[in-house]
């Protein structure tokens, strides 16, 4: 049967899961204080580049399942369950910022006018669900409601697939009834097979930093080899193709590159560190994690003055992606970003394309930076170019006609597209990550 359903929040989480659950039969209303991004989605466009979300957002929008509005109050009163899927970035100290999730909690405790089943999507520190409870009951006197933790695992770029094809669906729960509600929910999931894992709040809370920031470290880890490679000679490739043969390694993130960024990674780990903090448990892994990242961004620029032996001053630089990754516009932690600015620092004129990317990059630096609308015009009398990004049109670049339109010789491939060898040929000064 059908659920009524409300999502908060028409974020990357929110609008994908969403019309994900709209998708699965359910009616769903989507709600954001933004009025603008509701107008844009009532009048079918999506404030957010993911393949395959538009298509899937007409089609619900159109089917009369999957609806946009602003008035939250209505929203939630129309609704059985109440998603809440608003972001939680991170504060200077490394925690996660829970204003978002603070006020929607506030809006439900007003409008809380008969049994609800309120759902955490936002990933939130271990304890908060429990703090939503109690901030409920005192707020509406009521204790007609339950809460369910159900952290979200969307890969930007691949999130529509993860919608019907998660890994695994995790649900913390305290009530029978709240998990028989989830599960009518998610039963076209159950049909195809997919593991759920049902376990208490706080197990649901700390899964999902658990399992970020394990991704984290495998790429950070990676990265550390691949600097150790271009010391003593090895091809970080290789080394990583040996470690994924093994089982208990797998081969998957184990690919070297300026380090990672997006929505999730960065705040997640410094939000794990935080929560290992206020509990006294030492989080010193994940903390070197953190540190080494932000240095691996940074050394990509120390690669490059060493091409240039030392001068980058008025040299003009022309960078290739600008996304944290390939198949999303999103430039949240982007590596890129910190190398811009100290490519900027030092003096250097930068040129920047991105398939995706350009305008949230503009919103970012503004003209501080020029804009190009091809990679070839990226190029263009550039003393050197970055590529910073793994979008597949940069894969098969014709570098004859690199050669022809750069004023330099030097290629940095930070995500180790190109071939080298066939670069060095022409007579580029070429190098990747982790090959010599």
């Amino acid at each position: 049967m059908s659920k009524q359903i409300s999502v908060i929040g028409t974020g990357y989480v929110g609008l994908v899961t969403g019309t994900g659950l709209a998708d699965f039969g359910n009616r769903v209303i989507c709600v954001d204080v933004d009025k603008a991004k509701i107008d844009m989605l009532n009048n079918g466009q999506i404030p957010i580049y993911e393949p395959g979300l538009k298509e899937l957002v007409d089609k619900n929008f159109r089917e009369g399942r999957l609806s946009f509005t602003t008035d939250i109050g209505r929203a939630i009163k129309e609704t059985e369950v109440v998603f809440i899927g608003v972001g939680t970035p991170s504060k200077d100290n490394g925690e996660a910022d829970l204003s978002y999730v603070e006020t929607v909690v506030e809006s439900i405790a007003k409008n809380l006018d008969g049994y609800k089943v309120i759902v955490t999507k936002s990933t939130v520190p271990v304890g908060t669900n429990r703090w939503i409870k109690q901030a409920i009951i005192e707020e509406a006197g009521k204790e007609d409601f339950d809460v369910v933790s159900n952290p979200e695992f969307l890969r930007e770029g691949r999130a529509v697939h993860d919608v019907f094809h998660p890994d695994r669906v995790v649900i913390g729960y305290e009530s029978e009834r709240a998990k028989e509600i989830i599960q009518d929910i998610y039963k076209a999931l159950y049909i195809i097979e997919t593991p759920f894992l049902f376990c208490n709040l706080e197990t649901a809370e700390l899964i999902k930093y658990a399992c970020n920031a394990f991704l984290a470290t495998k790429i950070t880890f990676i990265n550390q080899i691949a600097n150790l490679c271009e010391a003593v000679g090895a091809d970080v490739h290789k080394v990583a193709k040996g470690m994924g043969m093994d089982g208990r390694i797998s081969p998957k993130f184990l690919h070297p590159g300026p380090g990672y960024g997006g929505s999730c990674f960065p705040k997640d780990t410094k939000a794990l560190v935080d929560i290992g903090n206020r509990y006294n448990v030492s989080m010193s892994l994940v903390k070197e994690v953190v540190s080494s990242n932000e240095k691996q961004k940074a050394r990509m620029v120390q690669k490059l003055e060493k091409l240039f032996e030392g001068e980058l001053k008025d040299k003009r630089i022309g960078i290739l992606g600008l996304a944290f990754k390939a198949e999303t516009d999103d430039m949240r932690e982007s590596p890129s970003i910190i190398v811009i600015e100290e490519l900027l620092k030092r003096g250097a004129k930068v040129v920047a394309h991105d398939p995706q990317a350009m305008e949230n990059a503009k919103a970012i630096f503004g003209d501080s930076i020029e804009y190009a609308d091809s990679e070839y015009k990226a190029m263009n009398n550039s003393d050197a170019i970055m590529i910073l990004t793994e979008w597949n049109q940069y894969r098969s670049l014709d570098l004859e006609m690199a050669k022809k339109l750069m004023k330099g010789n030097i290629i940095l491939d930070t995500r180790n597209l190109i071939e080298l060898e066939r670069a060095r040929e022409l007579g580029f000064i070429c190098e990747g990550v982790g090959r010599k």
